[in-house]
């Protein structure tokens, strides 16, 4: 499988590590990772944003684990945070955990289910 990053000379080029578009070609396998939430797996919430990203990409790579995936066959992030005083944190933060990828990125403010969850992360990836 050979994944693409496309970002068109005559658009805006993408501030930080994420592409504007990327491209798959001879994937076999799509999976789709449902809003990761800040809690361990006996609902524990930590407290503050840095800590509850760290939980967060935790739990993104148990589940790409269990397909048999890892973060380099991540396509495409949707995040959601609860307030855009976290937005520049949290690409510093993401650039440190994806480490050079760059898949396609979107970054909602947003109010989220529980008033505890600073953010919460989906993924789509192939492989």
């Amino acid at each position: 499988m050979e994944m693409r990053r496309i970002n068109a000379p005559e658009a805006p080029q993408p501030i930080g590590c994420y592409s504007q578009a990327a491209e798959i070609v001879g994937h076999k396998r799509l999976l789709f990772v449902s809003g990761q939430i800040p809690a361990e797996a006996d609902g524990t919430v930590p407290e503050g944003f840095e800590a509850q990203h760290s939980l967060i990409w935790k739990n993104i790579e148990a589940q790409l684990k269990a397909a048999d995936m890892t973060l380099d066959n991540v396509l495409k992030v949707n995040a959601f945070l609860s307030d855009r005083k976290f937005a520049m944190e949290f690409r510093k933060l993401r650039q440190a955990v994806l480490a050079g990828r760059e898949p396609a990125l979107t970054c909602f403010i947003t109010g989220i289910f529980d008033a505890t969850w600073l953010l919460e992360i989906e993924v789509i990836a192939a492989a």
